[in-house]
């Protein structure tokens, strides 16, 4: 050999061969495990067995050879041999060898025999020096029995020998074996020092580098020492006279011309389909690799990131890039933004999982780049979605509020209809009989479809009555239009007072009502069975319940002040609540039990359903009040319930009777009930009837 050319016989020595470590200083990249071991080389803390583990080309075996000098050299153990005695000598880096360290590769020597002739030979004193070193390369492929042959004797060594094994799938080695040695883990070479690496090896050998190869060579070696050395080499033996130049560098690694990769980022920034798929065109008649072309766009996509993220990643050594390049980069970052960026790279990555084993990789790199080229529509989907529903949970009086109407002064109902029903009682329509569907009465009013405000009913014509009842006329009239006109639609009546709901508002978001009544009290909660709301007058919500015993407690202050709480976490504001007795269509003033006489109150809903009936649907015939009472209504807030019983027991049965068709006989039971009642008030149990 010759230490001026580095060739052995006319043949060049490699420079991961050459610049091989020669003590634990001149690792690089490796100082968590070089220092600890250093340290206990110099105290005289040997340990009979290592294993050193992590990726290829790291210095693991390096490592094991310089132990095995340190610990061999005539001034050892220490941490820096001297070079100059025989054991030094024949274990440098290009040294002859030493006869008392065996190094074995266990790739081909794992086997069962192998490790008894191992064994056998361990016993044996050293020749020249102190310890007698066994090297196990590729430890993880010893099979499990060739392990078992070793363990005796690694377990308790002569006190001559000493056990390195280096790995790099420390998962594999027998567990009894790796709990009996010194475990050192290696990593992978950062870029900042692998390109000082780099730099003085390429210094010592004489030959000029672009700085722009670096980030090439580093990129290819993947933190691998001895690969990045190994693309160095295959460069500095091409080189010419003005040694690496960068377009040099792009061909024999065919790595993608960053060129190639600025037209693209710029043609994706500005939406420019025609300048992507060019470049894609020059980049196939080039002979690129689409797959090699689509990593490289992944990675310049990561370093624009990490720019938007940190804008000095390039001083912290995070991105790594000549500075003309850094420039471009920060600039395509800036304009693209983050949330595209981490978009597009998404994408690429997707594309290059379903690049693998493809036939035509250039038809789907222009289907992965014609998806970075189209808006991303999800996240304004989904926008949209949540705001409508925000949209649908909110009252109508919040949605009048919202809607900025400058007609509408604040505090008033939301609905037009302020007459004089809301404080006499209202006659009710007689029972109808059976009568054929016919048109709405053109002298009913029409509104907007997307107005939230609620219209007047007309007066529906009225059929034979049974009990002639005196039709009470509405206060305020309304607006008609002339029979032989056609039917206009007026302006929206301005709202009065906007943000303040009415009886049909509450009654709409009476479950959730519910839900914060039982949060505060579950008592209360169970009271409010068949409730309903009679009347919202300003901030004050009456409530009728058509038992009096409950009405009775609903209207005590620690419920009234329970369901106004609520009535404030729903709706906002501040409430008063009171509670009388009475049937649901009945106003405040006639809170008596109905009569048998006097026909049920029609609701202004059910008015419009009469103006507006479905093509479908005819009126049921209801029987004289006189006779039979009224049929049980559909289950919805506005309809009638039940007329009153007489007897209080069954009141309270009836109040107390759950929603659920299955539910068990005790709980129809008023005493049951109201021991029940009691427990929730006491936060107790519920008691059970003797």
């Amino acid at each position: 050999m010759s230490g001026s050319t580095g060739t052995v016989c006319g043949v060049a020595l490699a420079l991961y061969r050459k610049y091989r470590p020669a003590t634990f200083s001149e690792v690089v990249g490796q100082e968590h495990v070089t220092d600890p071991l250093r340290t206990a080389l110099a105290a005289g803390r040997v340990n009979h067995a290592y294993l050193f583990s992590g990726p290829r080309g790291c210095g693991k075996t390096s490592s094991a050879r310089i132990l095995a000098r340190s610990l061999n050299c005539a001034k050892g153990p220490t941490p820096d041999p001297c070079g100059e005695c025989n054991s030094c000598i024949g274990l440098a880096p290009n040294g002859t060898g030493s006869v008392d360290v065996v190094e074995l590769d266990a790739a081909s020597h794992g086997g069962v025999e192998d490790a008894r002739d191992l064994r056998d030979k361990a016993f044996y004193a050293p020749a020249e020096s102190k310890y007698r070193v066994f090297i196990i390369d590729e430890a993880h492929m010893v099979t499990t029995q060739g392990f078992n042959a070793l363990l005796k004797i690694v377990e308790e060594p002569p006190e001559h020998l000493i056990f390195i094994f280096a790995t790099t799938e420390p998962d594999k080695v027998l567990p009894t074996i790796r709990s009996r040695t010194h475990h050192y883990p290696f990593r992978l070479i950062p870029p900042g020092v692998m390109r000082t690496l780099l730099e003085r090896n390429c210094a010592a050998e004489g030959v000029a580098v672009e700085p722009a190869v670096f980030p090439l060579v580093i990129r290819a070696g993947g933190g691998s020492a001895r690969d990045t050395q190994s693309v160095m080499d295959q460069l500095l033996s091409g080189a010419g006279p003005d040694g690496v130049k960068y377009e040099r560098a792009i061909t024999l690694l065919g790595v993608t011309d960053s060129a190639l990769i600025n037209d693209v980022v710029d043609g994706l920034s500005a939406g420019d389909g025609a300048a992507v798929f060019g470049t894609i065109d020059r980049l196939v008649d080039a002979g690129h690799d689409p797959r090699r072309f689509a990593s490289d766009l992944l990675d310049r996509l990561r370093d624009l990131v990490l720019l938007c993220a940190v804008p000095d990643a390039a001083d912290r050594n995070l991105v790594s890039a000549p500075e003309d390049e850094l420039a471009t980069m920060a600039a395509q970052a800036e304009r693209i933004g983050p949330a595209t960026l981490t978009r597009y790279a998404e994408i690429v990555h997707q594309g290059l999982v379903d690049m693998r084993g493809a036939t035509a990789p250039r038809l789907l790199l222009e289907l992965l780049v014609s998806r970075m080229l189209l808006p991303s529509v999800s996240q304004s989907e989904a926008a949209l979605l949540q705001r409508l529903e925000q949209l649908e949970r909110r009252p109508p009086a919040a949605i009048a509020a919202a809607s900025g109407d400058s007609a509408a002064p604040a505090g008033g109902p939301v609905f037009t209809r302020r007459s004089q029903q809301a404080t006499e009682p209202a006659p009710a329509d007689p029972p109808r009989q059976p009568e054929p569907q016919r048109p709405a009465p053109q002298s009913a009013t029409v509104r907007p479809a997307p107005q939230p405000v609620a219209v007047i009913p007309a007066p529906a014509p009225t059929p034979t009555p049974v009990a002639a009842p005196v039709q009470a006329q509405p206060t305020a009239p309304v607006a008609t239009a002339a029979p032989s006109a056609p039917v206009a639609a007026p302006a929206p009546a301005p709202i009065a007072e906007a943000g303040a709901m009415d009886a049909t508002a509450v009654r709409r978001i009476w479950s959730e009502l519910l839900a914060a009544v039982r949060s505060s009290s579950r008592s209360t909660e169970a009271m409010l069975t068949n409730a309903v709301v009679s009347e919202v007058d300003g901030n004050v919500v009456t409530i009728t319940h058509t038992s009096a015993p409950l009405a009775r407690r609903l209207a005590e202050p620690r419920n009234t002040e329970a369901i106004a709480a609520a009535l404030s976490a729903v709706l906002g504001g501040t409430w008063q609540v009171r509670c009388t007795h009475g049937t649901p269509g009945a106003t405040p003033q006639a809170a008596a039990p109905a009569k048998a006489s006097r026909p049920a109150p029609v609701r202004p809903s059910q008015a419009q359903n009469a103006r507006q009936p479905e093509p479908q649907q005819r009126p049921a015939p209801r029987p004289p009040v006189d006779d039979v009472p009224p049929p049980p209504e559909p289950p919805e807030p506005d309809d009638p319930l039940p007329p009153e019983p007489d007897d209080e027991e069954a009141m309270l049965a009836e109040a107390a009777r759950p929603a659920d068709p299955d539910s068990t006989p005790e709980a129809k039971d008023p005493e049951s009930v109201m021991l029940k009642l009691l427990a929730d008030e006491l936060g107790a149990r519920p008691l059970k009837k003797a």
